[in-house]
């Protein structure tokens, strides 16, 4: 028998009609962006994680680990996605400088470019975000960071 006291119930704040309705407004918000980001990417013959590994690897070449991480996969499906991108010439492996042992993935000239059309094609918030200000913009911007950030 335990001698410790049971802990007290965690109490949860029911959440109000205005903070629901901002949930689920990022809910729908999301769901489009994937929708958006889906076609852009079967534009180019790609699966949606194909191109979110090779938007990523616009960014910098990084080792299939942190790949695997930032993808929230596992590092096996991360290995056949860049084969397949591999394939096709839009991503290389390279020894890491810094440590021969470990091979970074790194995107093409041409994975750079597919990365960049992609970018330019996810239409759905750049109309609307257009026509907000650029104050209205920034702010936007600093809500969301302080979200990601909580």
């Amino acid at each position: 028998m335990s001698t410790q006291p049971p802990h007290p119930p965690v109490r949860q704040r029911s959440a109000d009609p205005l903070t629901m309705e901002v949930v689920e407004l990022i809910g729908d918000v999301v769901a489009r962006f994937y929708a958006d980001y889906e076609e852009a990417a079967a534009s180019h013959a790609l699966t949606g994680p194909q191109a979110r590994l090779l938007s990523l690897l616009a960014l910098e070449p990084l080792p299939m680990r942190k790949l695997a991480q930032r993808l929230k996969c596992e590092p096996s499906n991360v290995t056949g996605i860049v084969d397949r991108l591999e394939s096709r010439g839009l991503v290389e492996r390279r020894p890491d400088s810094a440590d021969r042992r470990v091979k970074l993935a790194a995107a093409t000239e041409e994975g750079l470019r597919v990365a960049r059309d992609l970018r330019e094609g996810l239409h759905f918030a750049r109309e609307p975000l257009a026509g907000l200000s650029t104050a209205e913009r920034s702010s936007l911007r600093d809500l969301l960071r302080r979200m990601l950030d909580a």
